[in-house]
């Protein structure tokens, strides 16, 4: 049900209620009252039958029906439109969940409008019904003691946060990979927070200046105002303190790969000297190597080769060749006969002179 409560106030004692919400407005100028009309997320059309029977403004009725509006506090003639946003913090999800409340607050009447389940306005309507000597204070008791509700009930969202903030600390230095989300969670929390509380610091300065203020309700107003600014102060700390841990976290990640990276360049390091190694040894193989591979291979005149055998011919028949290029016959070694064409480019060849200059040689000796 839309309607939570609808009473009638005479001299802080609650009267007969009215039998509906038509009736309120007659019913409390009939009694000489103050009437406090309680809803809970109602209909477009019950926010503009309450706003015609109070002659509500237009534009807070339309910021009534928008919602999501920020904290503020707004006149309009003889009615202040006041917009709060109460929170509360949930265990088992470890978040902050943010309301919203209007009030329109007049010379004998107050409607609270709640779009949440916070706050406990039913728990700030028995705590006035038991004082009736400040109810009799009129509307702008009601309106201080849901402001004094809300700001008290910021006191377990601190808690909750400074919880979740001293596990964060915990979780900076444990490589967890998931702290960065959890610090910006916790981040856009804290700056709903602050969106939340700030703006309450003006509106109960504005409240406390008002004349004709009775003096309990100024000190009361004075009290609520050092628990706001004390919320106020605990947000910009725990603000700064998760844009402190995201910076540390930041650096610790680039610690992180800064470490890899020297790792790498190690291993790099490493496969270079292996290269040099492995390269230094390939120039020194490289020579014998070529040498063996060229040499190797099955040549049919080969100058030393052919020296080597013409002094052994020479040495075993006692004879020079005349062609220095004619392979001597050896046991078990068939000579393959030489055209004349090469016969004659050997003998006039460098291989040719290198043999007369060896036979000569020999000869001598």
């Amino acid at each position: 049900m839309p309607l939570v409560d609808l009473a009638v106030y005479v001299d802080g004692q609650r009267t007969p209620d009215p039998a509906s919400l038509t009736d309120s407005f007659e019913v409390m100028h009939e009694r000489g009252g103050v009437a406090w009309i309680g809803l809970y997320r109602p209909s477009k059309e019950e926010v503009r039958e309450i706003a015609e029977e109070f002659t509500l403004h237009p534009l807070a009725v339309e910021d009534t029906l928008l919602g999501h509006q920020r904290a503020k506090l707004e006149r309009y003639g003889d009615t202040r439109f006041v917009v709060l946003r109460p929170a509360r913090y949930l265990d088992a999800e470890e978040e902050v969940e943010f309301g919203e409340v209007h009030l329109f607050v007049g010379r004998d009447f107050v409607v609270t409008i709640r779009h949440a389940e916070s706050p406990d306005l039913g728990r700030v309507r028995r705590r006035m019904e038991s004082q009736p000597e400040l109810l009799t204070l009129g509307p702008s008791a009601i309106l201080y003691a849901v402001l004094d509700e809300v700001v008290d009930e910021y006191a377990p969202v601190i808690a909750g946060l400074e919880n979740d903030i001293d596990e964060i600390e915990d979780q900076l230095f444990s490589g967890d990979p998931d702290v960065s989300r959890r610090i910006f969670g916790l981040s856009r929390e804290v700056m709903e927070f602050q969106r939340a509380v700030k703006p309450l610091v003006p509106i109960i300065e504005t409240l406390r200046a008002e004349e004709g203020l009775d003096l309990e309700l100024r000190r009361g107003l004075r009290d609520v105002l050092d628990h706001a600014v004390n919320a106020a102060e605990r947000a910009d700390a725990f603000r700064s303190i998760l844009e402190s841990a995201l910076l540390v976290h930041s650096s610790l990640v680039a610690q992180d790969q800064n470490e890899e990276m020297r790792r790498m360049t190690e291993f790099g390091l490493d496969q270079n000297d292996q290269v040099k190694k492995v390269s230094g040894w390939a120039a020194i193989l490289f020579a014998p190597t070529l040498v063996g591979t060229v040499y190797g291979m099955n040549f049919d005149n080969m100058p030393e080769l052919l020296a080597v055998r013409l002094s052994d011919g020479a040495r075993a028949h006692g004879r020079h060749e005349r062609d220095p290029l004619h392979r001597l016959p050896q046991a078990g070694v068939a000579v393959e006969p030489q055209s004349p064409a090469k016969r004659d480019a050997a003998a006039s060849g460098p291989a040719a002179a290198m043999t007369r200059s060896v036979q000569a040689s020999r000869s001598a000796s």
